[in-house]
Formats: C-alpha cells, sequence, structure tokens
C-alpha cells in the first residue's frame, strides 16, 4: 500500500509575524514529499514512525467532533497493521515534515473532508486551517495549521491575516534569472516548541512587541507585497531590513555559529539571510540578487536554490 505524495512547504515570509498578525506567503516546495505506506519488512525509522502514529492515533479520537470526525477505526487498525509516513521530509528543519503527514492523514481518513477540487472560499480555506491547526498541535504544542494547508492544497496561500486567507498565484520563475531565494543548511536539528516558548516570553516586554509591529511586521508585510507584484528591487531592500530586525532581536533563534555570516551578507550586500520556520537550527532561508557570487560566499555550506528571479 502507497498513498498519494504530500510535498514539504517553504514559509518565505511571515515566521512568528503571522502570530501576531502580520502578512505570509506559503509555497509549496516539490523537492522533499512523504506518503502514507506499509512494508513486508519495515525499516526501523518505519516502525518509529508507526509507534508515533499509534499515539497520535488516540490524540485524533479526542480531536472536536464538531471540527471534524475521521474514520477512526480503519485508521487505527491501518497503524496496527504497521502503516507508517515514508518521507523525505527532514524532520526539525522548517520545510513542514509534519504537516505533510497531517494533510496526508486528513486527505485518508476525514470524514465530509474539503478537496482541492471544490471551489475554496475563504470559509473554507479557515476551516480547513482551523481542523489542521488542531492536528498539527500533537506535534509542536501551538500551531498556525498552515504547513499542512499548504501540504494539502499544494498552492501557495497568501496570509493576509489570522482569519483572512487566500489561495494565490505567485510570479513565475526567472529560469535564468540571476536571482534567488535560496536554503542554507544549518547542520542543526532545529525544535520548534523551545524557540516559540522564547518568541512568547519575550512577547511579554513591551519593547520587544513595538518592535514586532513597527519593524518586524511593517518588513514581513513589505516584503509578501513587494514578491507577489515583482517587485525585486524593493523587494531585496525590505528583505535586507527584514535580515537585520532578525539579527538584532531574534539572536536566540539564530544558530551562534551564523551570527556572523548574517551580519556579513548584510554587509556586503551579497545575500540576505531569515530565519525559515522557527529557526533554533534547520534551514536558514536566503536572498540573492546575484546566485553565483552568494555560492562563492557561501562555498562552506549546502545551498539549494527554491525559486529565481
Amino acid at each position: 500500500m502507497k498513498g498519494p505524495l504530500f510535498y514539504s512547504k517553504i514559509l518565505l515570509f511571515g515566521e512568528y509575524g503571522i502570530i501576531k498578525d502580520s502578512k505570509g506567503l506559503s509555497i509549496p516546495y516539490n523537492f522533499y514529499n512523504g506518503a502514507l505506506k506499509t512494508d513486508e519488512n519495515p525499516s526501523q525509522e518505519a516502525i518509529t514512525s508507526n509507534e508515533s502514529l499509534s499515539r497520535y492515533v488516540s490524540y485524533l479520537r479526542d480531536i472536536d467532533a464538531e471540527l471534524v470526525t475521521f474514520d477512526i477505526e480503519t485508521l487505527a487498525s491501518d497503524v496496527k497493521a504497521g502503516m507508517y509516513f515514508d518521507s523525505s521530509i527532514p524532520q526539525g528543519y522548517g520545510v513542514g515534515s509534519s504537516g505533510a503527514l497531517v494533510a496526508a492523514i486528513y486527505d485518508k481518513y476525514a470524514h465530509d473532508k474539503i478537496t482541492v477540487l471544490e471551489n475554496l472560499t475563504r470559509e473554507k480555506l479557515l476551516k480547513l486551517k482551523v481542523v489542521f491547526s488542531e492536528m498539527e498541535s500533537f506535534f509542536h504544542g501551538k500551531s498556525s495549521g498552515l504547513d499542512p494547508l499548504n501540504s494539502y492544497l499544494s498552492i501557495p496561500i497568501l496570509i493576509n491575516s489570522q482569519d483572512n486567507i487566500e489561495a494565490t498565484g505567485i510570479p513565475a520563475q526567472q529560469t535564468d534569472g540571476k536571482g534567488a531565494v535560496f536554503l542554507l543548511d544549518s547542520g542543526i536539528i532545529g525544535e520548534t516548541a523551545p524557540m516559540v516558548r522564547i518568541f512568547m516570553e519575550n512577547m511579554k516586554q513591551e519593547g520587544f512587541r513595538s518592535m514586532l509591529k513597527d519593524q518586524f511586521i511593517k518588513h514581513t508585510d513589505a516584503c509578501v507585497d513587494d514578491f507577489l507584484k515583482g517587485d525585486v528591487k524593493s523587494l531585496f531592500k525590505n528583505t535586507k531590513q527584514l535580515s537585520k530586525v532578525v539579527l538584532n532581536h531574534f539572536k536566540p533563534m539564530i544558530p551562534h555559529q551564523f551570527h556572523e555570516l548574517w551580519k556579513k551578507g548584510i554587509d556586503t550586500n551579497e545575500y540576505y539571510l531569515k530565519l525559515c520556520g522557527s529557526g533554533g537550527g534547520g534551514y536558514i532561508l536566503g536572498f540573492t540578487e546575484d546566485i553565483e557570487t552568494a555560492k562563492l560566499s557561501l562555498k562552506d555550506y549546502k545551498l539549494e536554490v527554491v525559486y529565481n528571479f
């Protein structure tokens, strides 16, 4: 048995800010994917995944039936028969490994599910987001539900605010363009929950809250608008400001050994780095006007281009 593939995602803009109503833009990233499957001779990874699914079944039994119901008996018996989530999506890297799993479970076992084929009104998108938020909270405390939403629909999602989201189109890639968005591998696994705790703790300080509103959210919103309009010049100006704000105010979310590299990008304008997901490790997102220069400058690191300008 092997189910349909669900892809990883990249939140280009909006990490942390969307908790406080900034804009956000999330795009599917087809380089990684996962599917539900069963094997005759499961590997150790498959067994671990199956054990985690066992715990997940108990969690799903208790989800508010007003919100969503599942064919829980079939799910339980499939898990008992050894079903696991076979995934190439790295865990703790900010590209939505748990989101893809949630999407796969919803797709296969939810009753009255909303599908990609119907007219996706704002109400339906919000309903899905709420369902996915509940489903994904099992994996890392509080979840926005955006990762599974993106993985399930496999289309770019524009977040205008917490209760205003829409499917969107993004400008076509310029395959021969020099500018690029890339992923930089930090080589460290990041944990979402501790990072979110640090953020929530910081939110108790008046100064941090003002900075979030007046700087972080302002530049994030501008970046989303620039990206969707295809205004590359303005996008890089705002991404540079965003990169500065993150370096100054989100230091705990940036692995220590990357502080200098982060600053170097801002000082030389060769690239600008920002958080990918919650930070603390995993991937770091990079923006550059000249990918060859950035590759040279970051030659000691593993780089993956995800979008060309």
